[in-house]
């Protein structure tokens, strides 16, 4: 945890005074072993980033007098469209991806994603928002990333995905293309990446129909986590 991510509930009404009382107050004194006097990196959630000076400490809560003087890190301009994984995989992704400072990231199906996967629980708005939160926490930002699930593929991609591009630099990753990902290609990009074991061809001719270009990394087999890492730090 970089970052202390607070609320607005966390103000004493009328002041800059914050009392945190969950796991933050354990982090603070467990992990950073902080103490009275000393400053914390801290972010208002959906607003700006500052210190925080611990005022009092209690075994209910640990108070700080705060300032905020500076925005959070800028987006990156990436869309994610992320085939479904192994729920957990795809807890790491959510982490990993709200770090990176990837905002819009759409979960979308394909014939090798298990149907289980679609009845785990990270998949719903309560689990989605606690793995995002801990990426911003990492990545000391503030703004939580959207968080699309389209369970259909066709529909989407038919339907949405046209529109979705517009704008954009579409590519898709596929182990097998020809082309190798580009660096630093200067404009937004919407990308797609595949489930564990990759699209099939069926999937990967209706994307590039939609207007993807597929592209790749080189030789090797990555994990999910690690070719979104490797793609976006070449794209952007």
């Amino acid at each position: 945890m970089n970052l202390i991510l607070l609320n607005k509930h966390d103000f004493v009404e009328g002041s800059r005074r914050v009392h945190i009382r969950d796991n933050r107050k354990k982090h603070i004194l467990n992990v950073t072993r902080s103490s009275v006097g000393d400053e914390l990196r801290v972010g208002l959630l959906g607003g700006d980033v500052g210190k925080g000076r611990i005022t009092y400490i209690s075994q209910d809560l640990v108070e700080m007098e705060v300032v905020f003087d500076q925005r959070p890190p800028a987006p990156l301009s990436v869309t994610l469209v992320l085939a479904m994984v192994r729920p957990g995989v795809f807890k790491r992704v959510l982490v990993q991806v709200s770090a990176l400072g990837i905002k819009n990231i759409v979960v979308i199906n394909s014939r090798r994603v298990e149907k289980s996967f679609w009845k785990s629980r990270v998949l719903e708005t309560d689990s989605l928002y606690r793995y995002l939160i801990m990426g911003l926490e990492q990545g000391q930002d503030t703004i939580v990333p959207k968080v699309m699930v389209r369970p259909r593929f066709k529909p989407f991609v038919e339907d949405e995905l046209p529109g979705m591009i517009k704008g954009t630099i579409p590519f898709l990753a596929h182990p097998y293309a020809s082309k190798k990902c580009p660096y630093n290609v200067g404009g937004p990009v919407t990308l797609v990446v595949g489930p564990e074991g990759g699209f099939v061809e069926y999937e990967i001719k209706k994307l590039i129909e939609c207007g993807f270009t597929a592209v790749h990394l080189g030789a090797r087999t990555l994990t999910v986590e690690s070719a979104i890492s490797g793609l976006v730090s070449r794209l952007s």
